[in-house]
């Protein structure tokens, strides 16, 4: 039986398994004309080619005229079959053909004519609907071909405020598509509408493409519910997911060791604050890429011979942190285990927007070899807060309690110096000896230079060098001292937070002018243009006096002077909270909870035309009361989850040689980049008194910002470039700045 459903799909049940000839032949018929039928039509239409994705499977249908023709040839085939019909009709009332059969098939087992004809005539019937319904189908099918493929080729990418972060994905998607399989596997072919289905469903940077929503009629299934972080008590298990057969992992895991009992403090104090609050465990990958084999492991053979230990500091303590907040870990020091499109990267100084932006960096000769990801900037964490455009991860120091403090008071040696550098290289400074000839007369010098056989040269004879000495020894040493001096390098190091923990004074060099990538080796070629004005910028400007001492070594008089002054104070061991065991695990736990890569906002796009309803909304921004910056309006509404809290938000205009970091600065905040989308606009220049003859959008990691001396005024157009860095005398910035807890630079009063 051959029976034709809805859809116009062709289905066969059963089929007579007679040897009757005449039914034989009728069943032959029908079947041949299945057949043609099928394979006229079924041949045009293809699944899947092999140049497709997995994902997106095209579907080929025949064109207009094909299709006519296919249903000219069935009709044909129609009118051969009932003149078919018609003749062995004839033949079944002829008397020859009663008589040539009738001993062979009797009579009574041939239906009658009539019943026959009305069967024939309903297969003809049946096969005439299902080329109605084919031409049906090929009519619809047709139309959605031509729009589904002209849709797939000829995409647009949305202008969606909600997206900021599409067009500029796109871009990198057209030059890097090809650049891993992973692309290809997701569906990605080369064309404008697989980037953007890539980027609207395998990521979230661009809006749903409406002719891809298949399921807007369908319930939204209840989400899974999320396992929740709970504090834990125990490192031992960390200790097993950091590996083994490596030096720099054996560092590591020793200094998590020796810092377990404060780590485990830190966290009970820490679940008290938060007053059990739920708490989302994430899983985290955690890619050591220094460490890695592709990358050379440079470090790893430096260990013992001491090489810098600064980065194995900074990422034994992010472990520590992450696993005793409660998320679910994977350590790796292999880039084959490393397929992640949402990444945090450690950054020892730092990623500035104007290097993070592929485009804009190879156009304005920003591009480094370091840059250039276009990520958001705050993905990028640092060892020190160098910048608000990055996040400040950061590491802890060893605290004391306070029978430790209460000793290293009374047996400090105020004329007991030790120098920071532990390789040979470091004390080729020059001058050196003119400064330390100076330092002799007042102190007894210690060094802790590693060598293998005799001493290096480049050591004065009237240093005490002790060698390359274990953490603990070195530890114990700078309990005794009273000074703890740099030659100026390495730049901002853990030590000298160490050495202030431990009691000691910091006394650095004043670079004139400051080291930045266009006057210093060092920095050359790295993703940022700040200046560095001392050896460690954070004990700088973040501690000061009487525990740091920034001064010109060039300058005898001026150094001496420190040093006599230095011998006479008496400092008490400090650490900043924001170096704490405690503060580590505040500051992460808000970064985990509240930062959000994948859905941010953006400023308002420029208007196409001059009209009223073309203008963006009001500013939610007031004048202060002593009218000198922008606060948030106590009338305008907010987000109660946005992060940080919009109420912390200052709006101050800088100086001409000023970056926005040094604006805030000054103000006792800091910069917020995260804040620029609300400055982003033309009313906040009105707000502010700044006239403006002209308001245009551009790329311009300086912007928003003004040129008072024309009255032209710039917004951002690439919201990947606002960016707390960077200054032109040309312009006065816009600059968002904000609150921060006491001790804890990173967030804001009411971030926590």
């Amino acid at each position: 039986m051959i029976t034709v459903n809805a859809d116009g799909k062709i289905m066969v049940r059963r089929c007579l398994v007679t040897l009757r000839p005449f039914r034989i032949f009728v069943l032959g018929i029908g079947f041949f004309t299945l057949c043609f039928l099928m394979t006229s039509l079924g041949g045009q239409f293809s699944a899947k080619r092999l140049g497709d994705s997995p994902f997106t499977i095209r579907t080929e249908v025949m064109g207009a005229l094909e299709s006519r023709g296919v249903l000219r040839r069935m009709s044909d085939m129609l009118e051969m079959l009932m003149k078919r019909m018609d003749i062995l009709a004839r033949l079944e009332n002829s008397t020859d053909f009663h008589k040539g059969d009738e001993a062979r098939f009797p009579l009574d087992r041939f239906p009658p004519a009539a019943g026959l004809m009305e069967r024939i005539q309903a297969i003809a019937q049946n096969v005439s609907d299902i080329a109605i319904k084919v031409d049906q189908i090929l009519r619809n099918s047709l139309l959605n071909g031509k729009v589904g493929e002209g849709r797939r080729d000829q995409c647009e990418v949305p202008r969606d405020p909600k997206y900021p972060d599409c067009a500029g994905k796109v871009e990198w998607m057209r030059a890097r598509w090809t650049s891993d399989p992973c692309y290809a596997f997701f569906g990605v072919d080369g064309t404008e509408c697989s980037f953007l289905i890539y980027l609207s469903e395998v990521e979230w940077f661009c809006p749903p493409l409406p002719w891809r929503n298949r399921t807007a009629a369908l319930p939204s299934p209840q989400p899974l519910p999320r396992a929740q972080a709970a504090f834990r008590s125990d490192l031992a298990h960390l200790l097993e997911l950091i590996g083994t057969g490596k030096e720099s992992l054996s560092f590591m895991k020793k200094r998590i060791r020796h810092l377990a009992q404060q780590w485990l403090r830190a966290a009970r104090r820490l679940e008290q604050k938060l007053k059990g609050r739920q708490r989302d465990q994430k899983h985290i990958l955690i890619h050591i890429g220094f460490l890695t084999e592709e990358s050379g492991d440079v470090f790893s053979p430096r260990v013992l011979k001491g090489g810098p230990l600064g980065e194995m500091v900074q990422w034994a303590d992010i472990l520590a942190a992450l696993f005793l907040l409660g998320h679910s870990l994977r350590v790796t020091v292999s880039l084959k285990e490393l397929q992640r499109c949402r990444v945090r990267v450690i950054d020892t100084f730092g990623t500035e927007p104007a290097y993070n932006h592929e485009e804009y960096a190879t156009l304005r000769g920003y591009r480094t070899n370091w840059g250039y990801w276009n990520l958001q900037p705050t993905q990028f964490m640092t060892m020190f807060p160098h910048t608000p455009d990055n996040s400040f991860m950061g590491f802890v120091s060893e605290e004391l309690n306070e029978t430790e403090r209460q000793f290293i008071k009374s047996n400090k040696v105020s004329s007991m110096a030790v120098v920071y550098g532990k390789e040979a290289s470091i004390w080729k400074v020059q001058g050196k000896e003119k400064f330390l000839t100076i330092l002799n007369k007042y102190m007894e010098i210690h060094g802790t230079v590693y060598y293998e056989t005799q001493r290096p040269p480049e050591v004065p004879a009237f240093v005490k060098n002790h060698g390359l000495l274990p953490q603990h020894e070195f530890q114990q040493l700078l309990r005794k001292a009273k000074l703890f001096i740099g030659f100026g390098f390495p730049y901002e190091g853990p030590a000298p937070l160490e050495a202030i923990a431990n009691g000691c004074v910091f006394l650095q060099a004043r670079f004139n002018p400051p080291h930045s990538s266009l006057n210093h080796e060092f920095f050359r070629g790295k993703p940022t243009s700040r200046e560095v004005s001392s050896q460690h910028p954070y004990a700088e400007d973040f501690i000061g006096k009487p525990h740091v001492w920034t001064v010109d070594y060039n300058n005898s008089e001026e150094f001496e002077a420190a040093i006599k002054t230095i011998v006479r104070t008496q400092v008490d061991p400090y650490l900043p909270y924001e170096y704490t065991c405690e503060g580590m695990l505040e500051r992460i736990h808000a970064y985990i909870q509240h930062q959000d890569f994948c859905t941010t906002s953006s400023p308002p796009l420029p208007p196409k035309a001059k009209s009223p309803a073309m203008q963006s909304p009001p500013s939610p921004l007031a004048l202060s009361p002593n009218a000198t910056h922008l606060v948030w309006s106590p009338s305008a509404s907010w987000d109660p989850h946005a992060w940080p809290p919009v109420g912390s938000l200052q709006v101050w205009v800088s100086e001409t040689q000023h970056a926005c970091t040094e604006t805030c600065r000054r103000h006792g905040l800091v910069c917020e980049p995260t804040f620029f989308r609300f400055l982003n606009k033309k009313e906040v220049f009105l707000q502010l008194s700044i006239t403006c003859d002209s308001t245009e959008y551009e790329m311009n990691h300086l912007y928003p910002a003004v040129a008072e001396n024309v009255h032209e005024c710039y917004l951002q157009k690439e919201p990947l470039l606002f960016s707390c860095a960077g200054y032109n005398t040309k312009y006065r910035r816009l600059c968002p700045c904000r609150d921060y807890r006491k001790g804890q630079v990173a967030l804001c009063r009411d971030c926590l």
